[in-house]
């Protein structure tokens, strides 16, 4: 009895790629007439993608104290003031992305070369040069080779980004050198469309301004996400189908 294996599992694939998008298929099926639903209140350090962050640290500083001195050595101000400096503690984060970016390069290359090579004399021997090849060869003008390229390319960038945002985010930890890691979600449901923002990264409490406020420009390891789900996201990507069809089609 012959099988076919290769049947067998051919039919095992297409069987796959549907099941693959079922989940997702039911809950958008469940989602019809709808608003988008919003992720519940959580403690972001609970995320299943919550990774702390671990860098490098000076060595710790020791608290030394000066007789008659109203100054202690690491202290930012003589006042405490309402800036974020520990766990839980929230600030805001302005983002306001202004890049543009246009590159033109050309390059051009060309290259010519001409060889020429002879056997006039060689002990006598250039004479049985005629016995070897056919009738009329010229002993001084044996090689004779030319050669040309030519090389052309051209490259175009142009790029343009405006962003102007500001999302709150919380203090989750405080590493060994004072600097702070921050993580912060905005969702923004219109009608059935919602747009959620994240932010995160790693702070100096310097850079926090008098108002409780950074710049996105001072978050080191910065990861700012900005996008969402709803009627018009759904639209504007391609189906499930055509998404796999993409990806397998090598044509």
């Amino acid at each position: 009895m012959t099988r076919h294996p290769n049947k067998a599992a051919m039919l095992a694939l297409l069987l796959s790629v549907p099941l693959a998008g079922c989940g997702n298929m039911i809950d958008r099926v469940a989602e019809i007439g709808k608003e988008p639903s919003m992720d519940p209140i959580e403690n972001p350090m609970h995320d299943d993608n919550y990774q702390p962050v671990s860098l490098p640290m000076p060595a710790p500083m020791q608290d030394i104290r000066q007789p008659a001195s109203l100054w202690r050595q690491g202290s930012r101000a003589f006042f405490k003031d309402q800036r974020a400096g520990k766990v839980g503690d929230i600030l805001t984060v302005v983002i306001e992305i202004q890049d543009q970016a246009t590159l033109n390069n050309g390059t051009t290359q060309d290259r010519d070369g001409s060889n020429s090579a002879g056997l006039d004399n060689l002990l006598g021997y250039e004479t049985m040069l005629a016995d070897i090849f056919p009738d009329g060869i010229d002993a001084g003008n044996l090689v004779n080779s030319d050669s040309a390229s030519s090389t052309s390319g051209t490259g175009t960038v142009n790029r343009s980004e405006a962003i102007r945002l500001r999302v709150a985010a919380v203090i989750t930890q405080v590493l060994p050198n004072g600097n702070m890691v921050l993580q912060g979600t905005q969702q923004v449901r219109v009608n059935y469309e919602l747009r959620a923002l994240t932010v995160g990264g790693v702070i100096r409490p310097e850079d926090i301004n008098n108002v409780n406020e950074i710049d996105y420009d001072k978050i080191a390891e910065a990861r700012i996400a900005y996008g969402g789900k709803g009627t018009l996201s759904d639209v504007q990507q391609p189906r499930f189908g055509q998404q796999v069809y993409d990806i397998f089609f090598p044509f």
